[in-house]
């Protein structure tokens, strides 16, 4: 991957209930996922890129949660061990926080009340304009939904895509989900490589 200052490096989610196997919401795979991110990090970090990152940081009670009627388990609730980013991803810039309102947090640009279906900005996209990017490439953790629902929002916010089929791993609740994520990537205008 090319990177240079028209281009951010956006790293999904890579906490510990994602990427370590104690992790409530283990992504099988996760630990070396944030491997090759930092791989990536190091690559944009020294062509001058700008490199941000992303964290699910929920309360402890929301829709999104199966015990309040949503589909997952508690995972990356705020100030808490699961999530915090992993202790060997290389941090070279800022975070942005979702979820934070018990929202679902797929997307690094948006989130979505569950209840209401009603979406609202991160300062995602603010960021990466102020940064003066043209082009996000995406990486971390989960392919099927927090990476692609981030990568298919930078198109209509503005920016290309590419997505690190590499450098991130999928929950695979049903099977074959992986794919199904990387063809609708596509289908929506993302670029998505090895």
């Amino acid at each position: 991957m090319h990177y240079d200052r028209d281009t951010a490096l956006v790293v999904v989610d890579c906490q510990n209930d994602f990427a370590d196997p104690r992790g409530s919401l283990y992504v099988q795979g996760g630990e070396e996922v944030v491997a090759r991110c930092n791989a990536e990090i190091v690559r944009a970090a020294s062509a001058g890129a700008f490199v941000v990152y992303t964290q699910d940081w929920h309360p402890e009670s929301t829709p999104h949660f199966e015990k309040d009627g949503g589909i997952w388990p508690v995972h990356c609730v705020a100030d808490t061990w699961g999530a915090e980013l992993h202790p060997r991803l290389l941090v070279a810039g800022p975070s942005v926080r979702k979820g934070v309102g018990g929202e679902d947090g797929y997307s690094g640009f948006t989130v979505r009340d569950p209840l209401t279906e009603a979406t609202s900005p991160t300062g995602l996209a603010d960021l990466l304009a102020e940064a003066g990017v043209g082009k996000v490439v995406v990486v971390g953790l989960a392919l099927d939904y927090c990476v692609k629902a981030t990568a298919i929002d930078a198109v209509p916010a503005g920016f290309s895509a590419v997505v690190l089929r590499d450098a991130t791993a999928a929950v695979n609740l049903q099977p074959g989900d992986d794919d199904r994520a990387v063809e609708e990537l596509v289908s929506q205008g993302v670029v998505v490589v090895r």
